[in-house]
């Protein structure tokens, strides 16, 4: 009997969450093909999709445990090259003196810590890894333009400059198995998909826009000290907070620091009627010492040069159609990037996915007449159970989308002003506590739970919420029933005078219901 040949698997994007989908795809024998709108992502003159120059991720352990995950011994030590451990934030700021200062917070009790990345140089190992199996093959300068999710066809548009300037763009058409979009915030896929897939589609734009600066590296380096190149610690992200706007700086292997300013959009437009006289002392009086790290002229010329460009959150579901295609990555779930979970949360659907569809290949083949049949019905049977397990992956991992999503637009509050709040800071002091103490409670802060772990995103959701409850009400209690005991002492005492009397009562059955209603 002819051995069943491998499916054909299309993956539209090839950042590093479409990437990795391709990479997990070619371990299991499938024959993939990669389409990318712009050209090769490797080459130093590929304009960005957001038209930066550079942005630097950071690299948790969802997408650690992604990346070890697919089949590739080499890759975890290939990307663990260019990383830069960051341990915790340092916030800037000034003393009411005048005098600048700086407080470190650690991420992580226990030490764990996350991991600076150059999208492009991540993207780079990903994409060599992928160029080096042979069931894998890399077209750039492809846009998707069309797709029939029934009849599993869709259609390119070649745009490597080969035609006239007058001709449309040459176009061919593909057939495929199965399609995964990882094709960005801006999805083709998911516009194509939802004219089959009932899907429901939220995108909102938040109130603030982003530019990026550049922190460059120090020009006198000592040869046997590689920390000596950076101007400030290499080991934190950066964050001078505004209460309302921010500005950080988050470490490059090269020494320099890439940086974002995050602003409201009133106050960019305000800025931008002057910039050489209002930036400079904007940045003064808000983010204290970055005009040390980077000269009023190259601030004003940054801020003049490079775009200013929004943020935008997007929540859909489902995140499939049949047993056709599937969508991961910001395709499914764009997210504003405060909680640094954008990437990571891309790398782990695309673990997600693969795992599920392992199960059901797995339950397929251990029906006892698999052996028997022909290549016709295992060819219907793996897209039943394509079609099962893809809808099994929208049901688990879209409650969990929407969960980081809003945990990222909250986690913007944190970074901006939260970080600088007693009550903030001593919630997390208590919950590291017992982190340390009484280990067995399983007790963590919501930020551990997130970037040191692979919980559930919607479960970290409901414990952090647990969590707090508890907090609040011990510490009510903490305080309060020394209180609650001294009132009653008095109202017994004034009880004794006045037995019978309608109003102690009253008051009696309010205080009562006041501490009730704390602890629900």
């Amino acid at each position: 009997m002819a051995e069943t040949p491998g499916q054909k698997t299309v993956v539209v994007g090839a950042g590093p969450v479409g990437s990795l989908a391709a990479l997990y795809a070619a371990q299991r024998g499938d024959d993939v093909e990669v389409y990318e709108l712009r050209n090769d992502l490797r080459d130093p003159s590929t304009t960005p999709l957001n038209f930066t120059r550079s942005i630097n991720l950071a690299l948790s352990e969802r997408g650690i445990h992604a990346l070890k995950n697919s089949g590739s011994d080499a890759l975890l030590d290939h990307v663990f090259d260019a990383t830069i451990p960051m341990r915790g934030r340092m916030i800037h700021g000034r003393t009411p003196t005048g005098d600048l200062y700086e407080e470190a917070q650690d991420y992580d009790i226990h030490g764990r810590t996350i991991f600076a990345i150059d999208r492009a140089g991540l993207n780079s190992r990903l994409l060599d890894v992928l160029e080096q199996l042979p069931n894998v093959k890399l077209f750039f300068n492809h846009k998707l333009t069309g797709a029939d999710f029934r009849k599993c066809k869709a259609w390119f548009e070649i745009q490597d400059g080969s035609s006239n300037k007058n001709d449309r763009a040459r176009e061919v058409e593909i057939d495929f198995d199965f399609m995964i979009g990882a094709d960005g915030a801006h999805s083709a896929v998911r516009h194509h998909l939802m004219k089959y897939a009932r899907m429901d589609y939220k995108q909102e734009y938040i109130d603030t826009l982003w530019c990026e600066f550049r922190i460059e590296p120090k020009a006198d380096v000592s040869p046997v000290d590689p920390v000596s190149k950076f101007v400030i610690s290499p080991n934190h992200l950066h964050i001078w907070p505004g209460r309302v706007f921010m500005f950080i700086a988050i470490p490059s292997d090269d020494g320099s620091f890439t940086c974002t300013l995050f602003l409201p959009s009133a106050e960019f437009a305000h800025l931008e009627t002057q910039p050489d006289q209002l930036l400079p002392e904007f940045f003064d009086r808000h983010f204290p010492g970055v005009t040390s790290h980077i000269a009023p002229k190259d601030l004003i010329s940054q801020f003049t040069q490079n775009p200013h460009l929004p943020l935008i959150s997007i929540n859909c579901k489902p995140h499939h159609f049949q047993a056709s295609a599937v969508i991961v990555g910001d395709a499914a779930h764009a997210m504003v990037p405060f909680y640094g979970q954008g990437m990571n949360a891309g790398l782990e659907d695309v673990r997600v996915l693969f795992s599920i569809l392992d199960k059901h290949a797995i339950q397929e083949t251990n029906q006892p007449d698999s052996e028997g049949s022909d290549n016709g019905s295992t060819a219907v049977a793996s897209v039943a159970k394509r079609g099962l397990a893809l809808a099994e992956y929208s049901a688990l991992r879209v409650p969990d989308a929407f969960a980081i999503n809003d945990l990222a637009l909250q986690n913007y509050i944190e970074m901006r002003a939260s970080v600088l709040s007693p009550s903030y800071r001593l919630r997390k002091y208590l919950e590291e506590r017992l982190s340390v103490h009484v280990p067995w409670l399983g007790w963590q802060t919501k930020y551990a739970r997130v970037s040191f772990g692979n919980e559930r995103y919607s479960e970290v959701v409901e414990k952090s919420e647990f969590q707090g409850r508890v907090l609040l009400g011990g510490l009510v209690g903490a305080v309060g029933l020394p209180v609650l005991t001294g009132l009653i002492v008095l109202l017994r005492w004034r009880l004794a005078g006045a037995r019978g009397s309608n109003v102690l009562g009253t008051q009696l059955r309010g205080l009562f219901g006041w501490v009730a209603s704390i602890w629900r």
